[in-house]
């Protein structure tokens, strides 16, 4: 499915290399035996004769589009004397990034279980590092994970310092005004994240609007703009970690979180003293996609197509239980229809 631009590729490297080589057998045709001759000159202390004159200035008044194509393809060091290198400029987004062999993924690495980049491994694990994988696996390049966050996380995109991004991103009308996403693979809304002995007190958004609620969300993203645009009246704090937010409201320095309903449920699953009593009616209802730089039309089909492939086969759905349901017995029996697969 994705191998024919590889082979189209691969003919025009060949066809150049034939026809580098072509002219370099009628420049040797002409020049009879130069090359020899000028390679005689490369050290400063060799004793250059008349005859050898008279043959490079004969050199110099030959076709100088032949010193240009020594100059771009052939390198003496290397055995057969022609390298060649093939940088045609009318490349695809993707035939560049099959000859450049490496995938940039931009990623923020602090949200479990999408893509955590874990401190004691060095590690990116999670179901969007998992997919990413089999991204870059698809194009036959290694993948190379770009470091951002969640406030420079759209500047970072549209600057183009990776080729897409893949990290729990929600599909809005506002980021693609500003880039473009591709179709959704995963559904997720917004819910709450606290303690368990006080799941019963946050039935809705108006029993967390409140003072004397604290709720922490880390910097620049969704869920700070939403706390701060449905819970004007709540105490907001401000916590550059994401990762560690679970663990302030386990211990009672903050009461909630406004997460993805992916989050919530890896975090209750993990600490016995959370809870998220919303997670079957989140709050919102939307749909996880990749992120790409605007002018990227022809990658976003590809990951379009990679997209689709990966649900057809199932691998979506596996993803899905390794990272989101495992240790869930019970959301992965009776969960909240927008934790499945996009459709």
């Amino acid at each position: 499915m994705f191998n024919k631009r590889k082979a189209t590729a691969l003919c025009f490297a060949l066809c150049t290399m034939l026809t580098t080589i072509a002219c370099g057998n009628n420049a040797g045709n002409t020049s009879g035996s130069t090359a020899g001759n000028t390679n005689s000159t490369t050290s400063t202390d060799s004793k250059i004769t008349d005859s050898q004159t008279d043959e490079q200035t004969a050199d110099a008044d030959r076709d100088p589009q032949g010193d240009i194509m020594m100059s771009v393809w052939e390198t003496p060091s290397t055995p057969s004397g022609i390298e060649v290198e093939v940088l045609p400029e009318d490349l695809t987004q993707v035939e560049e990034i099959e000859q450049r062999g490496e995938l940039r993924v931009g990623t923020t690495g602090d949200y479990k279980p999408m893509s955590f980049l874990d401190p004691e491994t060095g590690r990116y694990e999670g179901f969007d590092a998992a997919l990413a994988e089999d991204l870059a696996a698809s194009l036959g390049v290694r993948l190379t994970y770009v470091p951002t966050t969640w406030p420079t996380l759209m500047e970072d995109t549209q600057a183009g310092k990776s080729d897409l991004a893949i990290c729990g991103i929600t599909i809005t009308d506002e980021r693609k005004e500003k880039a473009l996403m591709s179709n959704g693979y995963m559904g997720n809304g917004k819910t709450l994240l606290c303690r368990k002995e006080d799941a019963d007190k946050y039935t809705n958004l108006e029993s967390i609007n409140r003072p004397e609620v604290r709720v922490m969300e880390n910097p620049g993203g969704l869920n700070e703009k939403f706390a701060r645009e449905n819970l004007p009246n709540a105490t907001l704090i401000i916590h550059d970690t994401n990762a560690e937010i679970p663990g302030l409201i386990a211990s009672g320095e903050t009461d909630v979180m406004i997460t993805e309903i992916q989050e919530a449920g890896y975090y209750v699953a993990q600490d016995e003293r959370l809870a998220a009593p919303q997670i079957r009616r989140p709050f919102t209802h939307g749909k996880l996609g990749v992120l790409l730089p605007q002018g990227s039309e022809e990658l976003l089909d590809y990951v379009n197509e990679f997209i689709a492939e990966e649900k057809d086969t199932g691998r979506i759905e596996e993803l899905a239980n390794q990272y989101i349901y495992q240790n869930l017995y019970e959301l992965r029996e009776n969960g909240p229809e927008e934790m499945k697969p996009a459709a």
